[in-house]
């Protein structure tokens, strides 16, 4: 479903860019329900209101939102004294994971406050309220879990059926998800959850597009200009007692399987951005430590060739093979034959686009759907020939502890 351009969208619409006080931002945000956000360590943009909307799914779903907002800001009058990523018009962004199914979103908010490098800036879209009232916090209650489209049980015969592929040759790697069911006394205040990821994870970008909120640790792709960079994660390891967190991260530095993972994630994401790239480095691995769990880490950065957008980008590197797997399309055909679910929008890209085509984008991990007093928790981790079933488990428990965590205000 395509909504907006509206007629509003088709108008001349003044869009104005200023200095701000500084602030607490996800401290802004007025609605419990609609929140729109993407923050690390009190840094980035959040957002309210809606100026205009695209709501798109299939294979070309990236493509039909590039031309959509590039339509959008041509008829936009832009009075940006600014002139930062973020500053001007921004969309956020929250895209499906697979062709079919599940639907991709861009929202164009009313209102934008950004900060950057402790600069802080409001945009408006149109005219709209800059100080709305701001409803209180409403923590949850009565929390229940229960299973999801795809149980635990399942989930592990998943992992060994995936494994025993892996084992005869029919591919490299596969990131296998499940989901969990969280449903509340009362509807869940999405700003609550985020504000407990943001104080927990501030390593993390907690975010926050059309009901999908969560905290993720990996950077698909930041443009700035010329300049794109990535921070690829795979591999992980997680506290076990006893073990020491310099214990912990020697481990995963010299374990073949998490390497061999991690390796497979590099080669994707360099080899499908390499062609729109002058130049490229690599520089890694090292150990990214969570409260909850330790990844192998390494960036991508590489200078663009031409002015391409993140869009365009983002549709060529997706899925990468720390979501997907090794061969693309075969991991991805597997996902399908073994999850049997719908994964939405987890695990595709999140973030932000500006007028100028720089933005960031984020993979969709650590999140849930919320929708009224009902969260769907995702996690998933990447197999390899020599993953245990059992491990693959235990790894996607810790991977859901800081959405629980998130929702219980731990």
């Amino acid at each position: 479903m395509t909504s907006a351009p509206t007629s509003r969208a088709r108008q001349r619409i003044r869009v104005r860019s200023s200095r701000a006080t500084s602030g607490d931002l996800l401290g802004l945000l007025p609605d419990p329900e609609h929140a729109l956000a993407w923050v690390r360590d009190g840094s980035g943009l959040v957002g309210w209101g809606e100026a205009a909307r695209l709501e798109v799914s299939g294979p070309d779903r990236f493509a039909q939102a590039d031309k959509w907002w590039r339509e959008f800001c041509a008829h936009l009058d832009v009075d940006d004294t600014l002139g930062v990523p973020g500053s001007g018009p921004v969309a956020f962004i929250s895209m499906a994971f697979a062709d079919s199914p599940g639907d991709s979103v861009l929202i164009v908010p009313e209102v934008v406050v950004g900060r950057r490098n402790g600069e802080q800036w409001i945009t408006t879209i149109g005219a709209a309220d800059t100080t709305p009232d701001v409803a209180p916090l409403s923590r949850p209650s009565g929390i229940r879990y229960s299973n999801g489209q795809l149980p635990v049980t399942q989930y592990r015969e998943a992992v060994r059926s995936a494994v025993a592929r892996m084992r005869g040759g029919e591919l490299d790697k596969v990131v296998l998800a499940h989901d969990l069911v969280a449903s509340t006394d009362r509807r869940l205040d999405q700003r609550f959850v985020l504000q407990g990821l943001a104080r927990r994870y501030p390593e993390c970008w907690a975010y926050a597009v059309d009901g999908l909120v969560g905290a993720t640790p990996e950077l698909l792709l930041r443009r700035t200009g010329s300049v794109v960079d990535s921070r690829v994660l795979a591999g992980t390891t997680w506290p076990h007692d006893g073990v020491s967190d310099e214990e912990l991260a020697a481990a995963l530095m010299s374990s073949e399987k998490n390497l061999e993972e991690h390796d497979y994630a590099i080669t994707s994401l360099a080899d499908t951005l390499r062609p729109f790239c002058t130049t490229m480095s690599v520089e890694g691995p090292s150990v990214l430590r969570l409260p909850n769990v330790s990844h192998l880490s390494s960036d991508v950065i590489g200078t663009l060739e031409s002015s391409v957008s993140l869009l365009h980008l983002g549709e060529a590197v997706h899925p990468t093979a720390a979501v997907g797997g090794t061969p693309r399309l075969d991991a991805t055909t597997l996902i399908g034959q073994l999850e049997g679910m719908d994964r939405g929008r987890y695990a595709g890209p999140v973030g932000w686009i500006d007028g100028n085509g720089d933005g960031e984008l984020g993979i969709a991990l650590r999140c849930a759907q919320i929708s009224g007093s009902t969260a769907r928790l995702f996690a998933g981790c990447g197999l390899v020939a020599d993953s245990d079933p059992d491990i693959e488990v235990q790894e996607a428990h810790a991977k859901m502890r800081p959405m629980r965590e998130a929702l219980e205000g731990l």
